[in-house]
């Protein structure tokens, strides 16, 4: 597999690529000391796996992700084992590996990409889903009902684990799905992903302060990534 690196230590790239040295089957191509570069790599340069650092100065591991589009597998190399669980979330992510990383654990974590880079992905299926659109409408199945829900009456829609909760003037609904999922189904003319786990309709915004948005009673982070972009779409004077 031909692997890159980005962490923004230089002794944590250093003892990666050493223990890359060890597996047979591992090509290391660049290392990077932040994920602009390695951006900038990717946009040219095919690669099967990444060694990812979370937390990096400016732009975090999970930015990353978030930035390019079909990202290869990825293993995280983090010092912090807080993020798990959001980790996998993502379903680039193969493996997260906590700081000092042996390598009994690292060769676990390659059995791994291999494993999922073998194996062709498949969709995943459940009752209660994301189903389809229709003009101003959307429609999502729950318990084996199709509920339909008027798009421009959505304000917010925020991931919660396996679920995304969907939230309306009238009511809110739980369901079964991706916040990637929904954030196809619905207009790039009205909502906007403003962060990892929330989409907003732009036109419910009532007030922006720093990082964040208020709709209605809620008060939604902004993720510095997506901020320039939430700025183009508001009409300032």
């Amino acid at each position: 597999m031909n692997c890159i690196i980005i962490d923004d230590e230089a002794t944590a790239r250093a003892i990666i690529t050493q223990l890359c040295s060890n597996v047979d089957g591992l090509n290391i191509l660049e290392e990077f000391p932040n994920a602009i570069q390695a951006i900038k790599y990717l946009n040219q340069n095919d690669v099967d796996l990444i060694f990812l650092d979370i937390h990096m100065p400016d732009f975090t591991g999970f930015d990353f992700i978030e930035t390019i589009k079909n990202p290869p597998k990825i293993v995280l190399t983090t010092s912090d084992s807080n993020f798990a669980i959001q980790a996998f979330e993502y379903d680039c992510i193969v493996d997260y590996l906590v700081k000092p990383i042996t390598s009994e654990r690292f060769a676990k974590a390659i059995q791994k990409a291999e494993s999922v880079a073998s194996t062709p992905k498949k969709a995943k299926k459940s009752s209660d889903e994301v189903a389809t659109t229709s003009g101003n409408d959307l429609y999502v199945n729950i318990d084996r009902r199709l509920i339909k829900i008027d798009i421009p009456s959505i304000y917010l829609v925020e991931a919660k684990g396996d679920y995304i909760l969907i939230k309306t003037d009238d009511k809110n609904y739980t369901v079964h799905s991706t916040l990637k999922k929904i954030e196809e189904k619905l207009p790039d003319s009205l909502f906007l992903k403003i962060h990892r786990s929330y989409i907003i309709n732009v036109d419910k915004i009532i007030d922006i302060e720093d990082n964040s948005v208020l709709i209605k009673k809620d008060v939604v982070p902004v993720s510095r990534s997506n901020r320039p972009e939430l700025m183009k779409r508001l009409n300032l004077l």
